[in-house]
């Protein structure tokens, strides 16, 4: 089992940046397919940006393509999601979320491959 704990989450302008971080512990990270999904109030969770278990795969969101980057830092069983050109559109909870036991290159973008999720971090994007 693993545990995941976000953070970066806060208030910026429209145009500023944030980075989130997801902090993993428990098992081995590199076991684990990594993803970002958000949920703005009364909206259903939507898939945000993914990365494989071996790092070496990478997808995101059409809305947020170009501005979004998700990463993983195996040393440091964390991943990241550096997030430019904010909008207020972007305004949402974003949560992390790990699977396990997938093949090394596998990105998973529906919410229900997951296996394990944080509790998640605001950000709110002001226009």
């Amino acid at each position: 089992q693993v545990q995941l704990v976000e953070s970066g989450g806060g208030l910026v302008q429209a145009g500023g940046s944030l980075r989130l971080s997801c902090a993993a512990s428990g098992r081995t990270f590199s076991t684990y397919a990594m993803g970002w999904f958000r949920q703005a109030p009364g909206q259903e969770r939507e898939f945000v940006a993914a990365i494989s278990r071996n790092g070496g795969s990478t997808y995101s969101a059409d809305s947020v393509k170009g501005r979004f980057t998700i990463s993983g830092d195996n040393a440091k069983n964390t991943v990241y999601l550096q997030m430019n050109s904010l909008k207020p559109e972007d305004t949402a909870i974003y949560y992390c979320a790990a699977a396990q036991s997938r093949p090394p290159g596998v990105v998973l973008i529906t919410s229900s491959a997951y296996d394990y999720w944080g509790q998640g971090t605001q950000v709110t994007v002001s226009s």
